[in-house]
């Protein structure tokens, strides 16, 4: 491990005390003037001016704490060149991996150095802050590593081999921090931290009707404080407690914290629920424009002082209003989770049937050379269908619903505010809502097919991310299910080091099978600059039984062809590539290392069940 010295942590990016005999860093005229005008559109005139004065003395602070070396790598950085094909992220929680003695972040560390450097480039550890719920998304303490986990210093040294991406949940704080549990002591300073009513009466029944929400719980919780009874705004869970906004305090703490991350090593914020960040009665309390306002803001800070760093927003929506939280491809989040990709590649590999899944993905453009998607298949939470909605009919969503139930899964339900509730989320691992445990299939075909679903997420425009769980190719849970009361824990299973390594070493285990598979296709992808995340892409409608996709390198020298065969039974490959004014007649399978011709600019192969080709033209060495 690289030891802190002179004064430097081991990223040597950042003090460990702010360094004031150099200049005051000023902020460039530019950004001041963004960054004013978005708080006084938050907070008017008079209360905004004060709000940045305070802003620029934190953004001041945090400067004091960079290095030289920081500051002079900082000069060359190129925010257009922020991605590439090498990105490909890890998700996982500090303790999905544990040893009897060691603490959960340097086994996690100790086994990503040894089996995933070079393969992965980021790390997104889910909040590892002293939480009190929801597997670590009821942060107490946003300034702290739980103890349970680690240190700082495991943090940092995760930092020396990869890029870290770290949770922003500041839409809510638990009902256990100190923040609250001030608020119940009717401490003045935290009195408007929160969004409180004295009773339901003040909330008109049509305004909380048409509140959007992912949850069929209350929307207000009641809570007895030093002055008596009050209900208080609680998006998700009576554990969480939503943060108000409207007070410019609390939105200055927040960016304290963000800024807090970057000096510990963060390259990329996740902003969790951001969705739900601002609640103004009357509206739908979502996708406010005080949401984007607030993003933008966050974005204008780190261009300003640390301009490395990347947002991305985390929103379970459908997906025209998802993307929106691009702004115009410069001012907002670089990445957005890409929710629609998960249902749609579920609902393909349970129908056969590509249709959905090519129509949607031919829509995807590029954003900007500074934006892309985050493409994921599974997460710690699950499939979100929010984001088909609009794709997918009622019924195709009811009948994927109803598969992941026969394969073990569950459904979580959100609130329609009009006394319906309709799913929200499917809890179930990736490689179970893809393959019945049940079949009687050949463990060779399940793997095959494991391999072509997840493979989709690797071919098109964006960066790849991976939940740990789904590169082990981990079942249902349904013992932790049953332990923990919560259907989100049927992915969440906390592994022993001793079992994954034994796992990993029996070359007939499903977990061998599956990592092994999937580390093959990354290797391959990492260096192919036609898998740049903005490499243009071209979807083409071969067969509803076939995905195929051409990506093309920046500067047209290299192309690959990559089509997966989304069914069980063998399936002919039949394109002219004249009519896309393609005419290579020269191909190589990256995976097979076979040779591919076309005859008079036709390409011809058959693909066996669940088979994945990539060919290549270009640079064929």
């Amino acid at each position: 491990m690289q030891k802190e010295k002179d004064g430097f942590n081991a990223s040597e990016f950042h003090y460990l005390q702010p360094d004031y005999k150099r200049p005051i860093f000023k902020v460039p005229d530019k950004y001041k003037e963004r960054i004013k005008n978005r708080l006084i559109f938050l907070y008017g005139e008079k209360r905004g001016e004060e709000c940045y004065n305070e802003l620029e003395r934190i953004i001041k602070v945090y400067y004091a704490h960079k290095t030289p070396q920081m500051i002079e790598w900082e000069k060359d950085f190129d925010p257009v060149e922020r991605f590439s094909e090498k990105d490909v992220i890890l998700i996982t929680y500090g303790d999905l991996v544990s040893a009897a003695k060691d603490p959960p972040l340097e086994t996690m560390a100790e086994l990503c150095k040894k089996y995933l450097n070079g393969v992965f480039n980021t790390l997104h550890i889910l909040p590892f802050f002293p939480f009190s719920s929801d597997r670590g998304f009821a942060v107490m303490d946003f300034e702290e590593v739980d103890p349970n986990l680690g240190n700082w210093e495991d943090i940092v040294n995760l930092k020396t081999d990869f890029k870290l991406m770290f949770d922003g949940v500041f839409n809510h704080v638990s009902s256990k921090s100190r923040w609250y549990q001030e608020f119940l002591n009717q401490n003045s300073y935290y009195k408007d931290f929160f969004t409180v009513f004295s009773t339901k009466e003040q909330i008109s029944p049509d305004y909380l009707k048409i509140i959007v929400r992912p949850r069929t719980s209350d929307v207000l919780t009641e809570f007895q404080t030093l002055n008596g009874r009050r209900l208080v705004w609680t998006t998700f869970s009576a554990g969480q407690i939503d943060l108000n906004y409207k007070n410019p305090k609390v939105l200055i703490k927040m960016m304290e914290i963000l800024l807090t991350y970057i000096r510990r090593g963060a390259d990329v914020i996740r902003l969790d629920a951001v969705t739900y960040l601002w609640e103004e009665l009357g509206t739908t309390c979502v996708h406010l424009e005080q949401n984007h306002v607030t993003i933008k803001l966050f974005r204008d800070v780190l261009d300003a002082v640390a301009p490395h760093v990347a947002l991305i927003t985390e929103t379970n929506v459908p997906h025209a209003d998802n993307i929106k939280y691009f702004g115009d491809g410069a001012n907002e989040a670089q990445m957005v989770y890409n929710f629609a990709l998960p249902p749609l590649v579920l609902h393909t590999f349970q129908t056969g049937d590509a249709a959905h899944l090519t129509k949607w993905v031919k829509s995807l453009k590029m954003i900007s050379p500074q934006a892309t998607y985050f493409n994921f298949l599974d997460s710690h939470d699950g499939v979100g269908v929010m984001a088909v909605k609009d794709i997918l009919s009622k019924d195709e969503i009811e009948m994927m619903a109803l598969k992941v139930l026969e394969h073990g899964g569950y459904i979580s339900y959100k609130d329609n505010g009009d006394g319906t509730s309709s799913p929200y989320e499917l809890n179930i691992t990736w490689f179970s809502a893809i393959n019945n445990e049940d079949a009687d299939e050949p463990v060779e075909l399940q793997i095959r097919r494991y391999a072509a679903s997840r493979s989709i997420a690797l071919v098109i425009m964006g960066v790849p991310g991976i939940y740990l769980h789904g590169l082990l190719g981990s079942k249902n849970d349904a013992e932790l299910v049953i332990e923990e009361g919560q259907t989100r824990s049927n992915n969440r299973k906390n592994i022993k080091k001793k079992e994954l390594l034994k796992s990993l070493e029996n070359h007939n285990s499903t977990t061998f099978l599956v990592t092994f598979e999937l580390l093959r296709l990354i290797k391959i992808r990492i260096n192919e600059k036609a898998f740049h995340p903005n490499a243009r892409q071209q979807v083409l409608d071969v067969s509803n039984a076939l995905f195929t996709v051409l990506r093309t390198s920046a500067d047209e020298s290299e192309r690959i062809l990559a089509v997966t065969n989304i069914t069980n039974s063998e399936q002919l490959f039949e394109f002219d590539l004249g009519s896309i004014n393609l005419h290579k007649n020269k191909w190589r399978g990256l995976l097979s290392k076979l040779p591919f011709k076309t005859e008079n600019s036709n390409l011809s192969f058959k693909l066996r069940p669940y088979q994945i080709v990539w060919l290549k033209s270009g640079r064929l060495e």
